[in-house]
């Protein structure tokens, strides 16, 4: 575990006994818009972390996101939209000068370039940290305590400086037979990321107790401290308006040709996400009788994205179900809410877990879900949505089948997945951040008192 350097300890104002210190935090945002459910809970976490700070007078964070620094989500804690991001040109420029060399790229395309990730060929060591000088000096410059990463991202440990970050999911160890996580490099990149941000963590977020488990089966014996995860389930987006008005639903279903009805999965398209099979599954149903229109939304930039919906659209050819597949790319959060509100239900027959965003954004709607009855979302799920085998064309027809055609169940799973929703409110999620705040700060202070930052 990385701990505080003497630099940032021995500031002239932490000298008064009378007064402690400003805590100053700085919260690094690595994605973008197009990263869909990674970027709204990094906009989730920003808020939470404002709210905290402006409620105390010992506490500070300082925002820092590539390019254009515009929060698109509606604070979910109070107040005004996050205010505080700093251009972060600094650790932009600095990062684009490592990147160029070539050591150092994987840390940029993690945290400020994920939309545009490439395959690398490295591969490195994973119990060798490639140390960055430059990094730590610009974080010493800024005066930054420790740092909050809403990301995961190399440059959280290369640093060599203290930070909490997020780890959601280590598939690349789970099921490397998907080539978006372990081909060209990518296993290794992974392996490399994710060991050693489970050992230099002061404390390491994931989403569900099988994310923490998963986390610790991997990397405990690597110095992954059980102590040190704590468990930080996701909120929906917090720009979603369940109460949507009529006028803006007009606008979407003019504005993207939706049709009359249909069910919706939103996501980029990788081939764990399924696309290819929940296609084939309108195939098999359209066979027997039944028209069920979907609507895919979610980007398809990238070699592998761009194949994989080109599977998609050939596999709606061949099957005649082209008409049903509505395929809508990245739609902007001003459509979402209509999108999801006009939906007969949500589909996710995804690979992936251990949660997943829009099964929850589903949920706050009031629509049925459909999704994958596999570890982790089985237990996220629970009895408020149809499980399914994901490897299995028949399964997935008939749970959309049912999802499409059988009232009362829809309405039955709505009310549950609702109830499973409030289980987890956002001042539950501030909560639990403003916890993980308090504890950082006192295991980098030495064990000194925690501030008070309860509401």
């Amino acid at each position: 575990m990385l701990t505080v350097p003497s630099s940032l300890v021995d500031r002239p104002e932490s000298t008064s006994l009378a007064v402690p210190p400003v805590r100053r935090i700085g919260a690094v945002v690595g994605t973008r818009p197009h990263d869909g459910g990674g970027h709204q809970y990094a906009l989730t976490l920003v808020d939470a972390l404002t709210s905290i700070c402006d409620g105390h007078p010992r506490l500070d964070v300082a925002v820092y996101a590539a390019g254009r620094a515009e929060n698109t989500s509606a604070p979910l804690f109070g107040g005004e939209p996050v205010h505080r991001f700093i251009p972060a040109t600094g650790l932009v420029g600095l990062a684009s000068r490592l990147a160029g060399t070539g050591r150092f790229g994987n840390g940029l395309r993690n945290t400020f370039a994920s939309a545009k990730r490439t395959i690398r060929s490295d591969r490195p060591d994973p119990d060798t940290v490639r140390s960055q000088p430059e990094l730590a000096a610009w974080i010493d410059r800024e005066r930054l305590d420790w740092l909050f990463y809403t990301s995961s991202s190399t440059f959280a440990f290369e640093s060599e400086r203290p930070f909490v970050a997020p780890i959601h999911d280590l598939q690349h160890r789970l099921q490397p037979q998907f080539e978006e996580v372990s081909k060209g490099g990518e296993l290794e990149q992974r392996e490399y990321l994710f060991r050693n941000l489970a050992r230099h963590a002061t404390l390491l977020l994931v989403d569900s107790e099988v994310g923490r488990e998963d986390v610790l089966d991997a990397y405990e014996a690597h110095g992954a401290d059980p102590d040190r995860v704590r468990v930080l389930p996701f909120l929906p987006a917090s720009y979603l308006d369940p109460s949507v008005s009529e006028a803006d639903r007009t606008h979407a279903r003019d504005a993207l040709n939706l049709p009359e009805r249909y069910l919706l999965y939103p996501a980029q398209f990788w081939p764990h996400k399924n696309h290819l099979r929940l296609v084939e599954a309108l195939g098999l149903l359209r066979h027997r009788g039944d028209e069920v229109h979907v609507v895919l939304c979610g980007s398809s930039t990238g070699a592998l994205r761009e194949k994989t919906h080109a599977r998609v659209l050939a596999a709606a050819r061949r099957l005649g179900v082209e008409r049903q597949v509505h395929i809508l790319g990245y739609v902007p959060d001003a459509f979402m809410s209509a999108l999801y509100a006009e939906s007969a239900g949500v589909v996710m027959p995804t690979f992936f877990g251990p949660t997943n965003i829009p099964v929850i954004e589903g949920w706050t709607f009031g629509k049925p879900v459909l999704t994958s009855d596999i570890r982790g979302i089985r237990e996220q799920a629970g009895d408020a949505a149809v499980l399914v085998d994901p490897a299995s064309t028949e399964a997935v027809a008939e749970g959309v089948r049912r999802l499409w055609s059988d009232a009362e169940l829809c309405a039955r799973l709505a009310a549950r997945g609702q109830a499973r929703l409030a289980e987890w409110s956002p001042e539950a999620f501030l909560a639990a951040v403003q916890s993980i705040v308090s504890d950082a700060d006192e295991r980098l202070r030495g064990g000194a008192a925690p501030f008070s930052v309860a509401s």
